[in-house]
């Protein structure tokens, strides 16, 4: 692995020839250049490893996994996912070397195996941005209001939770507008931001509290909260806690047209973020568990409804817990913002091929900031209906979350498994894995298989309304939209063979305000 390039990295420009040579291959892959290339490789895996953000999806769903499998589950869980996830990242890496574009995953489906594969690709992997950036930032007003319960006695209600996200989302909307600089920027702060934050969190939970549970609990305490019986299935559900954090590191693949050398750069991107946010939330959970001091208020009664704030105060008062409520809160915001970045660019490129309804107006780029507007202000609206659910049910946030996995998870096999199909008919970019590319991608795509089906299986029992997992109900609905769109748009819809064509000039100019 290389060294980690400086933060001022993340913002500079690239040299005249390297930039030359990444818009050089744009073209060749069928698209004029209209993006602003100033992100860095470090501002490129920053971005990845701001949406998988440790401090957004363990503290989010920490007390998801207290009560589906428990601490076992959570730190034992972490560790073989996130290997599994290590490898479908080193396989997305590959073909993402070959094909740097912003629509990424379903543009590589579509060199790979056709217009009908990049068309679903592309509409699971929308679903799956949009539920991110619902869940992220759901998430970040869930942590708010625990906040404001614990500084002032803020009572938080569904509705007030759900006022709280609506503000985060038009935040996250209008710092997108500035331009990738500043998207750019934020995320280089993100990364010793969570980094940081991690190492503080956990060392004071390892320094400050009297009494810590013990090695066993935390290795081997299972809990089971679900109604179900069967301890394998409860497990499995329990696994979505992991599996949910480790998503979005596509982010480097849909900036690559705003990343210099984004052929190395995007694919180290996914790899290294992967493998930093293993480490980091590893140690994060293990701090969490074993600071934990009365299981069952922390659970069932913690301040806020949020278990991890419930952590902080025990062990570490009011004051401290308030401090790093702010830091996990701060974490959050940075998350999401790297998201709807990332959501954005990816309507932007589905547009830009007519995939979308409205696709004249998503894929407009403000002359100024050369930033997708119109896609920015979709991403973030979509974001706030996909969460509307969560004002009339208790359980609406753990579907938001499922409703991520089983969107962008599917939409990361795809392209690997085109790739495996190819065989010698696939050019590698300049970053491959060589003769580990087949064991490597086959052990990827059976991994995706298998969490599709389980975040798709209900995960409390008895199955009601209010338990239901509505997350298959999302699949089904986006895959039937998906279908009847494409009767209608699949004359229209396609990714070009090359660029230079006098029509293909005046479509991409009138794109531009």
């Amino acid at each position: 692995m290389s060294r980690t390039a400086a933060p001022d990295d993340a913002i500079r420009k690239p040299p005249p020839a390297a930039a030359q040579d990444e818009e050089a291959r744009l073209r060749e892959l069928g698209y004029q250049p209209v993006l602003a290339r100033r992100m860095g490789g470090f501002g490129n895996f920053a971005i990845s490893f701001s949406v998988i953000s440790v401090l957004s999806g363990c503290m989010t769903l920490y007390g998801f996994g207290m009560g589906t499998g428990g601490p076992a589950v959570m730190l034992w869980g972490w560790a073989g996912v996130g290997l599994f996830v290590l490898c479908v990242g080193l396989a997305l890496a590959e073909v993402t070397s070959a094909y740097p574009t912003s629509g990424a995953l379903y543009y590589m489906a579509d060199r790979l195996g056709g217009r009908r594969w990049g068309w679903y690709t592309g509409w699971l992997n929308l679903l799956g941005l949009l539920g991110a950036i619902a869940g992220i930032d759901y998430g970040a007003a869930l942590f708010t209001g625990a906040f404001l319960n614990l500084q002032w006695g803020f009572e938080p209600t569904a509705g007030s939770t759900f006022l709280i996200f609506l503000a985060i989302l038009l935040l996250h909307a209008v710092l997108n507008l500035f331009g990738v600089r500043l998207v750019s920027v934020l995320n280089s702060i993100s990364v010793w931001w969570h980094l940081g934050g991690v190492a503080v969190i956990v060392g004071a939970l390892a320094f400050v509290p009297d009494r810590h549970q013990s090695v066993g609990f935390v290795f081997t305490e299972f809990v089971n909260d679900t109604g179900w019986t069967n301890p394998f299935y409860v497990a499995a559900i329990g696994l979505l806690l992991a599996q949910y954090t480790f998503s979005g590191y596509d982010a480097s693949a849909h900036l690559s047209e705003e990343t210099s050398n984004a052929s190395v750069s995007a694919a180290k991107g996914i790899v290294r973020a992967i493998w930093v946010s293993w480490i980091a939330g590893f140690a994060l959970l293990a701090g969490l568990s074993f600071a934990i001091q009365d299981y069952a208020t922390t659970k069932d009664d913690a301040v806020g409804g949020v278990p991890p704030a419930q952590i902080l105060l025990d062990a570490l008062g009011s004051g401290g817990a308030a401090a790093l409520l702010l830091v996990v809160i701060g974490a959050q915001l940075f998350c999401g913002n790297a998201e709807v970045a990332a959501a954005s660019r990816m309507v932007f490129a589905f547009s830009r091929d007519n995939a979308l309804p409205g696709s004249m107006i998503w894929r407009k780029v403000s002359g100024r900031t050369q930033t997708p507007v119109p896609a920015v202000w979709l991403a973030v609206a979509v974001a706030a209906l996909l969460a509307v659910p969560s004002l009339y049910s208790a359980t609406a946030y753990g579907a938001v979350t499922a409703i991520n996995v089983i969107g962008i998870t599917p939409a990361y096999a795809i392209p690997i498994y085109l790739r495996l199909r190819a065989g010698d008919r696939f050019t590698p970019g300049p970053w491959s894995l060589g003769r580990w590319s087949k064991p490597i991608g086959w052990t990827a795509v059976v991994w995706v298989a298998i969490v599709t089906v389980l975040f798709c299986l209900p995960q409390k029992s008895p199955v009601t309304v209010d338990t239901m997992n509505y997350a298959v109900i999302a699949l089904a609905v986006v895959l039937f939209l998906a279908s009847v769109w494409w009767y209608v748009a699949r004359r229209s819809y396609g990714t070009p063979t090359a660029y230079g064509t006098a029509r293909e000039e005046a479509e991409i100019s009138e794109g531009i305000v």
